[in-house]
C-alpha cells in the first residue's frame, strides 16, 4: 500500500502548537513523490467567509514533497483545508483525509487560540482507582458500615445488577491507596484519577451528599492530604470527580430546598408541581430521584459550585489538598435540560474558574458519546473519548460467539462473562451490544469523531480501554493475546492512556457494575503475571519515545484483521502493526527513508520482538503475517 498526502496538528505540520489570536502561522502538508499534486492551495473561512491561498514548495525529505502556506488564526477557531490540483482536477485535504467530493467545512483542520491544556497533560500516563474496591488499610477495620451498606469481604463477588449493587461495601480507603503507590510505580503510571471521594449513600459516590469534606469512611480530609502529599513526592498528579449535572438527594442543599419551598436551594435544582398526593417532583439523572439534577440557569450555583472563593470547585485545588484537575462526570448532560443550553457557558465558567485557581489545572468531560460538538469552545481541555476509540478497538477486537471460558482458560466469576453467547454490551447499552467489525469500519469510526475536533482535543482526550461504567476489556477480548493488541492501541496512538485498577492483572467484568472487582493483593496467584508485564512495557515504550506522546498519526494500512500507523515527530518516527488474528504479509511502500536495500537494520523493532525491518531492491517494506500480534519498529 502507497501513502497519501497528509496533514496533521502535530508539530511537523504545525510548527506553532500555541497559535494566538490575529496570529499568521505556517502550516505544512507532505505530498509522496509521484502523487498527481501540480498545485496546493490552503482554503480558510475566516469570519465566515471562504479566501485561497496558494502554498509553495517548501522543501523535498527523501519520497516526499512539503508545501507551505500560511493561515492566520482569524477567530479563537479558525478552520482551513488543502486543495490538491493535479492533472484530473482537484482533491480535497480534510481532517478526515483526502475527499474527491465537496465537504462542509465542520471537517476542516483547527488551529485554536484559546489558552491551551496544562503542559504536563500530554505526557500524562493515567491509572483509575475506584476507591471502594482498590484496598483496604488498617484502620478500615476500624469504621462502622454506614445503614445504607451491605458489608463485604474482600473476596466477596460482586453483583453487576440489582438492588444491591450500588450497596456492596468493601471498605477500600485512600491510605490503602497510599500504601499501594509503589504497583503504580512499578507499572510505570505518573497521575492517580480517583472516582469520587465526597461522602454519599453508595459505594460508588455519584450521589454525593456534601462537597466539602473527604467521607470519613475513606479516611477523611487528613487521608486525602497523606494520598496527595505521597503521589507529588513521586512527581506524580492527583486528579479527582466531580458531579457538575447533579447531587445525591441527601445533599444539604436539596434537603433543605425539598423541605422549604422558599429556601433559597430551591432555585439549584429543578422542581415542577406537586403530584396529587402532595410528593414533590423534580427533574434527576435518566429519572433516577436520588440523583437530582442541578440548574445552571441559577447564579447562586454557579456561585457556590464555582465562582465564590470558597467554592468546591476551588477548594480541592488548593493546599493542602492540591487536585491537578477535575473528571467533570455527565458533562455531557450538565446544563441542557429542555430548553435550557448552558453546557458551554458551565464549561468555560469551569475551565476559567480551575485557571484562575491553579493555572496547571485540567478539567477533563465525561462524554459516552458524540462529544464533538462540545470541545474547543474554550471549555472542557478534553474528553473520555469512548466512542472514538473505546467502542472501535472494542468492535475490531472483541471476542467471537465462543462458550464463556474457551479463551485462554477464561472463566466467568459474578460479574464476569455476559450470560452465555450474547453479545458484549457497550458503554450505552445500545440494542444488540458491540458488533464485530473488520479494521476498515474501526478506521472509519475513529477517523469520523476525530476529524470533527481539533488535533489539541484529540490529543488531550483520555483514550480507555475500559472504565468503572464499562466492561472490562479482558472481558470483551476473550484472552491475553487480543488484550495485548488492545493495550499496544492505548499506548501509541494519540491521546492520553488510562487504566482501569486491576485491567494490568487480567480482571474480568461484564458491565460496568460488574467490572468494579476489588484488587486481589491477598492473591497474586491470581494475577495474570504476563498482561502486567505487557502493560508495563507498553506504557515504558511510550514513556521513553516521544513521537509516541507528541507525534502526528498516519495511516498507511488497513485491512480486515490489520492496521497499520506510522507516529512522527521531528525527532524519530515509529511504524505500528497491529493484528487481531494471522493473514498475509503487508507490503508497504513509500515509508519514511529507513536505509538502502541490504545495508542492514533500516527498522529497529522495539516491541513484539518481530525482525528488524528492511526494505527490499525496490524500496518496499513487508510486514510479518503471524497474528494475533502488536509490534512497533523504531524508523
Amino acid at each position: 500500500m502507497s501513502l497519501s498526502p497528509h496533514h496533521d496538528g502535530s508539530a511537523l505540520y504545525v510548527p506553532e502548537q500555541e497559535p494566538a489570536l490575529g496570529q499568521t502561522v505556517p502550516v505544512f502538508v507532505r505530498v509522496p513523490e509521484g502523487t498527481d499534486v501540480r498545485q496546493v492551495h490552503v482554503r480558510t473561512t475566516g469570519d465566515g467567509e471562504p479566501r485561497f491561498v496558494e502554498a509553495t514548495v517548501d522543501r523535498r525529505d527523501g519520497p516526499d514533497v512539503w508545501w507551505r502556506a500560511d493561515v492566520e488564526v482569524r477567530n479563537p477557531v479558525s478552520n482551513y483545508r488543502f486543495m490538491l490540483t493535479g492533472t484530473t482536477g482537484y482533491r480535497w485535504l480534510n481532517a478526515a483525509g483526502p475527499v474527491d467530493h465537496d465537504v462542509p467545512d465542520h471537517g476542516d483542520f483547527k488551529l485554536v487560540s484559546h489558552a491551551p491544556p496544562p503542559a504536563w497533560a500530554r505526557d500524562a500516563l493515567i491509572y483509575q482507582i475506584f476507591p471502594d474496591r482498590f484496598a483496604r488499610s488498617a484502620a478500615a477495620d476500624g469504621r462502622t458500615p454506614p445503614d445504607w451498606a451491605i458489608p463485604c469481604d474482600w473476596d466477596t463477588p460482586v453483583i453487576g445488577h440489582g438492588p444491591e449493587t450500588p450497596r456492596q461495601f468493601y471498605g477500600g480507603d485512600l491510605d490503602g491507596i497510599t500504601e499501594r503507590l509503589d504497583h503504580l510505580d512499578r507499572l510505570g503510571v505518573n497521575t492517580v484519577y480517583l472516582t469520587p471521594i465526597f461522602p454519599a449513600r453508595s459505594n460508588h459516590r455519584y450521589d454525593a451528599a456534601g462537597f466539602d469534606t473527604v467521607d470519613p469512611l475513606l479516611g477523611g480530609d487528613a487521608a486525602l492530604v497523606r494520598l496527595a502529599d505521597a503521589v507529588r513526592a513521586r512527581g506524580w498528579r492527583l486528579l479527582g470527580d466531580i458531579t457538575s449535572n447533579h447531587t445525591g438527594d441527601a445533599h444539604e442543599w436539596f434537603t433543605r430546598a425539598l423541605a422549604d419551598v422558599d429556601a433559597p436551594e430551591r432555585e439549584l435544582y429543578y422542581f415542577d408541581v406537586a403530584t396529587g398526593d402532595g410528593e414533590p417532583t423534580y427533574e434527576s439523572w435518566n429519572g433516577v430521584r436520588s440523583l437530582p439534577k442541578l440548574n445552571w440557569g441559577s447564579a447562586e450555583l454557579r456561585r457556590r459550585f464555582a465562582t465564590a472563593p470558597d467554592s468546591l470547585l476551588r477548594r480541592w485545588l488548593r493546599p493542602p489538598y492540591g487536585l491537578d484537575g477535575w473528571r467533570v462526570d455527565v458533562a455531557n448532560m450538565t446544563g441542557r435540560r429542555g430548553a435550557d443550553a448552558y453546557t458551554h457557558e458551565v464549561a468555560r465558567l469551569l475551565r476559567a474558574v480551575v485557571a484562575q485557581t491553579r493555572a496547571d489545572g485540567l478539567l477533563l468531560a465525561e462524554h459516552g458519546h458524540d462529544h464533538t460538538g462540545d470541545l474547543d469552545s474554550d471549555g472542557w481541555h478534553g474528553t473520555m473519548n469512548y466512542v472514538g476509540f473505546t467502542d472501535p478497538v472494542w468492535s475490531w477486537l472483541r471476542r467471537e460467539n465462543s462458550a464463556p471460558g474457551d479463551a485462554a482458560g477464561q472463566r466467568p466469576g459474578a460479574g464476569g462473562w455476559p450470560d452465555g453467547d450474547a453479545p458484549v454490551p457497550n458503554f450505552l447499552g445500545t440494542p444488540g451490544g458491540v458488533r464485530r467489525r473488520d479494521a476498515h469500519a474501526v478506521l472509519a469510526t475513529m477517523n469520523s469523531f476525530r476529524s470533527l475536533i481539533s488535533w489539541r482535543s484529540y490529543t488531550h482526550s483520555w483514550q480507555l480501554l475500559g472504565s468503572h461504567d464499562s466492561a472490562r476489556i479482558r472481558t470483551v477480548v476473550g484472552d491475553a493475546a487480543r488484550q495485548e493488541v488492545a493495550a499496544g492501541l492505548l499506548a501509541t496512538m494519540p491521546g492520553t492512556p488510562v487504566v482501569f485498577a486491576g485491567d494490568e492483572l487480567g480482571l474480568t467484568g461484564g458491565n460496568g457494575e460488574g467490572s468494579r472487582t476489588p484488587m486481589p493483593w491477598h492473591r497474586p496467584q491470581s494475577w495474570d503475571v504476563g498482561t502486567f508485564a505487557t502493560y508495563r512495557a507498553l506504557l515504558a515504550l511510550r514513556r521513553d519515545t516521544p513521537a509516541l506522546r507528541h507525534g502526528g498519526l498516519r495511516w498507511v494500512h488497513a485491512d480486515a484483521d490489520t492496521l497499520v500507523f506510522l507516529r512522527e515527530a521531528a525527532d524519530g518516527t515509529v511504524l505500528v502493526l497491529a493484528r487481531r488474528a494471522a493473514g498475509p504479509p503487508v507490503r508497504l511502500t513509500g515509508l519514511p527513508a529507513t536505509g538502502s536495500a541490504g545495508s542492514g537494520p533500516a527498522g529497529e523493532n522495539v516491541y513484539g520482538g518481530a525482525p528488524a525491518l528492511r526494505p527490499a531492491a525496490d524500496g518496499g517494506t513487508t510486514l510479518p503475517g503471524d497474528g494475533p500480534t502488536f509490534q512497533v519498529w523504531r524508523l
